[in-house]
């Protein structure tokens, strides 16, 4: 028993970094490569940077009824997050992480899309660019938005402000969050329904991080 506790970390790792290489099925959306995203990595989690362009504004006008700016002429861009509400809504840092929190990430918990905003982040070495065409940006942006749990009447549902950061906004998202389907891996899926190459798996930052390499390359 002590062996396969040890074990079954490993081979999760592993099975991320083979998920990583494995070419995962990728939209047809085309394009001469002309913008950049970023991909700003954390400890455990990925963020996407998408350019706020004035298409970008208009799309996510939406969050300036939960005092996210998305005009303001400072913001250059817009920060994208899908992960664990458990997670995202109780946990200040992730030295306040409580046992009960993880066990429910890992098992099976409502997802939540977080935004916030991001200035001039070019000197920041977290941060990886990815080349990509205006039409990418265009489709990443439609999947992004119909990541958004919506009521009835189509409206986007804002949750209480968190702890987590200082400027950011949640929403109800659509999908579960759990061992199997991570943050990293929702960004892995929603870049390859872009038209974006990315792994078929990537439920790390390792993952992630080989695989936007892989790829790339």
């Amino acid at each position: 028993m002590v062996l396969a506790l040890i074990a079954a970390p490993v081979f999760y790792i592993l099975a991320g970094f083979v998920g990583a290489v494995v070419p995962g099925p990728v939209a047809d959306v085309r394009g001469t490569a002309t913008e950049v995203i970023g991909l700003a990595r954390g400890p455990i989690h990925y963020d996407i940077l998408l350019p706020l362009t004035p298409e970008t504004r208009a799309a996510f006008g939406f969050a300036k009824a939960q005092g996210l700016p998305v005009d303001l002429p400072q913001a250059e861009w817009l920060v994208v997050g899908w992960g664990s509400a458990g997670f995202y809504t109780s946990v200040g840092a992730y030295s306040d992480m409580t046992p009960s929190v993880a066990w429910t990430a890992a098992t099976g918990d409502d997802a939540v899309l977080r935004l916030d905003l991001a200035g001039d982040v070019s000197g920041i070495d977290s941060v990886t660019w990815v080349d990509v065409s205006p039409a990418q940006i265009a489709a990443l942006r439609e999947v992004i938005l119909g990541s958004f749990a919506r009521s009835a009447a189509g409206q986007v549902q804002a949750i209480p402000p968190a702890p987590w950061g200082q400027t950011h906004v949640f929403y109800r998202a659509t999908g579960v969050f759990h061992l199997f389907h991570t943050c990293n891996a929702w960004v892995g899926e929603t870049l390859r329904a872009a038209g974006i190459a990315q792994g078929i798996w990537t439920p790390t930052t390792q993952a992630l991080s080989l695989s936007l390499w892989w790829h790339r390359a």
